[in-house]
């Protein structure tokens, strides 16, 4: 983790997985992890590629850190970074026993959900995983009986601690785990994917064999999103939206087609560049855009469909790093294509 010296002997929790999305039920959970287990700090571990999950559906690494850095805000004892692309590895144990390689003297806490424990029986290596770290599981609702007469639960019922010593779990030798029967709370990443409008998957794919209509071509929308695109391109510029970035997802993920990232001087800029865009597009015949983050003007994304918008203050955009976590996706997939677009000064 970056800024963290290797002799630490802090106390931290490790909250790994997907994040797909991040939500407030993850914030919830550290923000317990903190007080309920005295610990220093709670470090988001966003993984690359769940080896349980299928990658249909799944957000960009660069997004789904994004989305998590900005629920966690500004904490300044939740720290959110996908180390495993640093660390070379994909399973929760090699993860493990990496970080207390890279932090010997550091004492480590596994979060999890109490609706993760029943699944723990799948993952590779899941009695190592007892044995390698003190693991907390946080009440969930609708899993609290269920979840501690699961497989894994019961084969370590004997290294179990009392909810009233989960101050001292981290200072305890694996195995040791602990049950917190904490305030509920009951966001859920699958529950909010499955509210979303799924996006169109088709461009111009062949109908497969056993289709009706058999060999018929789908319509190409890519000529759309490009004009979409230079519609966005044409209201930033419009509104003298600084330091354009626009980043091609196409084949890359299955949000959309382009990201664009751009940036206002002010708050009111931001917010009124993003009002501008959702407005321009409604007259153009987009539709309704929904525009998120407007309250603080920091960070403002207007969700266009096949292109995404994104429109920082100068210190949130350096701090959140979009461009950076696609950097960091690029060393495990194909790079996106990012075109610096800089407006040209106007002669005095």
């Amino acid at each position: 983790m970056p800024g963290v010296p290797r002799d630490t002997t802090r106390r931290i929790g490790l909250l790994g997985g997907s994040f797909n999305p991040a939500h407030e039920g993850h914030r919830h959970i550290s923000l317990e992890a903190l007080k309920g287990l005295d610990l220093h700090e709670v470090w988001w571990l966003v993984s690359p590629q769940n080896p349980l999950k299928a990658d249909d559906g799944m957000e960009p690494l660069a997004t789904r850190v994004a989305r998590a850095r900005q629920i966690v805000g500004r904490h300044p004892r939740i720290r959110v970074d996908a180390p495993e692309l640093v660390l070379g590895t994909r399973f929760t144990l090699d993860t493990v026993r990496a970080l207390r390689r890279a932090y010997r003297k550091a004492r480590f806490v596994w979060l999890t959900g109490a609706d993760i424990l029943p699944q723990f029986v799948d993952w590779r290596g899941w009695r190592e995983l007892f044995g390698s770290i003190p693991i907390a599981a946080f009440a969930r609702p609708g899993w609290s009986y269920p979840a501690l007469s699961a497989a894994a639960p019961r084969a370590f019922a004997r290294y179990r601690i009392d909810a009233e010593q989960a101050r001292m779990l981290a200072s305890c030798e694996p195995p040791a785990w602990c049950f917190i029967p904490s305030r509920l709370d009951s966001h859920s990443a699958t529950a909010i994917r499955a509210v979303r409008p799924r996006k169109r998957k088709a461009k111009g794919q062949t109908i497969p064999e056993n289709s009706s209509d058999r060999g018929r071509q789908l319509p190409d929308r890519s000529k759309d999103a490009e004009a979409l695109l230079a519609l966005v391109r044409r209201s930033l510029d419009d509104d003298r939206a600084e330091d354009v970035v626009v980043i091609d997802l196409k084949g890359k993920s299955a949000f959309a087609d382009y990201m664009v990232i751009a940036s206002g001087r002010s708050n009111r800029q931001v917010v009124a560049i993003a009002e501008h865009l959702a407005d321009r597009l409604k007259q153009a015949g987009r539709g309704y855009i929904p525009v998120e983050g407007k309250q603080t003007g920091d960070w403002v994304l207007a969700d266009a469909g096949d292109v995404v918008v994104h429109i920082f203050r100068p210190e949130p955009r350096a701090f959140y790093a979009l461009e950076k976590m696609w950097a960091l996706e690029n060393e495990v997939a194909a790079k996106p294509t990012a075109v610096r677009v800089r407006r040209a000064k106007k002669p005095a």
